[in-house]
């Protein structure tokens, strides 16, 4: 494939549709044979460079892939994942301000709307909460797959309109067995993957090269089966 600018992944500027708020997106338009759209959703560091690239590698794979920015204004930079304890302290208040991910579902929705269907969403810690919600409570999408959302938990009374995978690490000290346990007992019908990991195993900072092939084989898979094949060429 020759290089063309229309390929080329760039930051956005989208509106939620109830309030015309703006807000960012990382936008990585599909590279191959268009298979659909992806919302991705970022955990507590924001689109990171680890999201970008990962969106990116989608991309080059046939989904077109749009990652919000849930927790900063529309004007703020792109953040690094900055671990330290004062910066992880600020990202900590602003998810939990917005309820782990409800108040940030219009733009959720804004991304899915601004999309050619069908559209699956995947999410990380703060995002695999999010993705939760999104399945339980978005319009427009065909699947989810929601990677160790450490809030699921509080809205597993809620119910996926799609289907909707999850996935936890086994020794993961930020979501404890016994949650993992309570969504399964509520959900018995809902696949839940565990792997031999510790918590964002697909991330750089806690990166288990095997539990991260196969987490993301597994969500390629559904959005395969859920309508993600391969447009004509």
């Amino acid at each position: 494939m020759t290089a063309d600018a229309s390929f080329s992944s760039q930051r956005i500027t989208l509106a939620c549709r109830e309030n015309g708020a703006p807000f960012s997106a990382w936008h990585a338009p599909a590279r191959e044979a268009r298979r659909g759209g992806i919302v991705m959703l970022h955990a507590i560091w924001g689109v990171t460079p680890h999201i970008r690239a990962l969106s990116d590698s989608l991309a080059d794979q046939g989904y077109e892939v749009m990652a919000p920015a849930l927790l900063d204004a529309a004007d703020a930079d792109f953040p690094i994942e900055d671990t330290t304890p004062a910066i992880l302290d600020a990202r900590m208040a602003l998810g939990k301000a917005t309820g782990w991910g409800v108040s940030t579902l219009p733009r959720v929705q804004a991304c899915i709307e601004a999309m050619e269907g069908p559209v699956f969403v995947m999410g990380f810690c703060f995002g695999g909460t999010t993705a939760w919600l999104a399945a339980c409570r978005c319009d427009g999408v065909r699947a989810v797959s929601a990677f160790y959302g450490g809030d699921i938990v509080a809205y597993k009374d809620e119910t996926p309109k799609v289907p909707t995978i999850l996935h936890f690490g086994k020794t993961d000290p930020m979501i404890p067995l016994a949650d993992v346990e309570a969504i399964r007992d509520t959900h018995p019908e809902l696949p839940i993957h565990l792997y031999e990991a510790g918590h964002a195993f697909v991330a750089p900072s806690g990166h288990h090269p095997d539990s991260a092939r196969l987490s993301l084989l597994r969500t390629l898979q559904l959005f395969q089966r859920s309508g993600g094949g391969k447009a004509e060429a």
